[in-house]
């Protein structure tokens, strides 16, 4: 009886491995598609470059859309570990405009999370969907520290992640701003969370220690 139930906690043991190894396998090529045709690429990119069946996407993901999603988050929570560099997130509104400036320079250190930021960031929903669970928690976090105001929070919250969104596509897809002129802007955004234009100034001007 123990030789039968190692058996089978040996063969559940290799099929949760095959599936992880498999779902990572896709995931990785959702990002792969992302960085070259952007979330509206169709069933028939992703499996040219997963190279599977749709059937197998579908084994593994409830839609293309969830797998795009998820391998979306996967990109930004790496990126995320790295721009934070051990720093929690919700520490203080400093480090979060830190990271926010360390993404206008992606292209520099993270190539294929650029790619793909250039091809979504044209598409505020996907991002929107995708990111503003964990934005807004980040955000809620520094409300807690008392460092942004709590009153109208749903409200200053949303405005400023399409203020954020659109930057990002100004710099990254658009190219009609440069990284000074998007942190220019970034300074009176800041305006939604009733700080001071000097305040503004001071956060997004104090100089980041290179990774």
């Amino acid at each position: 009886m123990a030789d039968k139930k190692y058996a089978i906690l040996g063969a559940s043991g290799r099929q949760a491995a095959y599936t992880a190894k498999n779902r990572a396998a896709l995931i990785q090529a959702a990002q792969q598609t992302l960085a070259e045709y952007g979330a509206k690429a169709t069933i028939e990119q992703l499996v040219n470059i997963a190279q599977v069946s749709p059937n197998t996407i579908y084994n593994y993901f409830e839609s293309k859309e969830q797998l795009f999603s998820e391998a979306f988050a996967n990109l930004a929570k790496d990126w995320l570990l790295w721009a934070y560099d051990g720093t929690p997130e919700g520490e203080s509104f400093q480090d979060f405009i830190n990271v926010f400036r360390k993404l206008l320079l992606v292209g520099e250190t993270h190539p294929m999370f650029r790619d793909v930021l250039s091809n979504t960031a044209g598409e505020p929903t996907f991002l929107f969907e995708s990111h503003f669970p964990n934005f807004s928690k980040t955000l809620k976090q520094l409300v807690l520290r008392g460092e942004i105001p709590a009153d109208n929070f749903e409200e200053r919250a949303l405005l400023w992640s399409y203020c954020l969104y659109g930057i990002v596509g100004s710099v990254l897809v658009r190219q009609t701003m440069t990284v000074s002129e998007a942190e220019k802007v970034l300074e009176l955004s800041l305006a939604l969370w009733g700080l001071s234009p000097e305040q503004s100034r001071n956060l997004v001007a104090k100089p980041q220690e290179k990774q």
